[in-house]
């Protein structure tokens, strides 16, 4: 999370928020760990530290430390099922991974990354890990593309300035103009793919959720493990996917 202003301006609000998004980052950590990470003075982080185990949000272990509740997990999900999109979607998005066979998910813009707000498991034992809530980078997976390609263009711009291009794998686009080219493919074509360029052996493809003024709001995403991905089959893929997104656009008015 950005803040507008220093470590001894943020508000109480800020400063939970802060101490709540790096906990998150950890399975435990220490005061003073916590402390050099969100560069608050240790008896103030302490305070907060103490209202949140209160509260329920933060566990302490008899070895002094923090780490996150399922309180975060149970609050999170509760807004997660208030949102229309990810429950009228689930059973368009279930025919889906039953056609294909494999891991649906559904992402929406989080700031500066995407976010998974909703999966369906693949059929067979091996799968991919994910789950709802994680969040995934705009520039190199399937569903972060899309959601890319449906910004307007000074928003787009203003978001690449902001993006590091950072490298996953030796696929990852880490050039603004080619990245700029795919997204223009992508408006082109009506869908995205992820070649490897998030995770090796990953092959993902992604259509846009469009609503009633014709923004796109979400991308649907359909992942195999590279050994099951056909290639003799992709147009197969990229028609089922889009129909579907298609399909979760007309039920938001699209």
């Amino acid at each position: 999370m950005t803040y507008m202003s220093g470590p001894n301006h943020l508000s109480s609000a800020e400063r939970t928020l802060s101490i709540l998004e790096h906990l998150a980052n950890h399975h435990k950590i220490n005061l003073e760990q916590l402390a050099n990470e969100t560069s608050l003075p240790k008896a103030t982080l302490h305070r907060f530290l103490n209202t949140l185990v209160t509260l329920g949000y933060v566990f302490r272990d008899p070895y002094d430390q923090y780490s996150l509740t399922l309180k975060m997990f149970s609050v999170g999900s509760k807004g997660l099922s208030h949102m229309d999109i990810a429950q009228d979607a689930r059973p368009i998005a279930m025919q889906l991974g039953e056609r294909l066979g494999e891991t649906v998910h559904m992402g929406v813009l989080d700031q500066d990354m995407a976010m998974y707000i909703m999966k369906m498991e693949s059929k067979y034992t091996i799968r991919m890990y994910s789950r709802v809530g994680k969040r995934i980078p705009l520039y190199c997976t399937a569903i972060g593309k899309v959601l890319l390609s449906g910004m307007d263009p000074q928003i787009l711009s203003h978001t690449l300035d902001h993006l590091r291009l950072v490298p996953f794998t030796e696929h990852t686009i880490t050039d603004r103009s080619v990245l700029e080219h795919e997204l223009q493919k992508i408006r082109d074509s009506g869908y995205g793919e992820d070649r490897q360029e998030h995770e090796e052996g990953i092959r993902c493809i992604a259509a846009p959720v469009f609503d009633h003024t014709g923004q796109v709001i979400a991308g649907l995403s359909v992942s195999w493990p590279l050994f099951r991905f056909d290639e003799d089959h992709c147009d197969g893929y990229v028609s089922a996917v889009i129909e579907s997104a298609r399909a979760i656009s007309s039920l938001m008015g699209n």
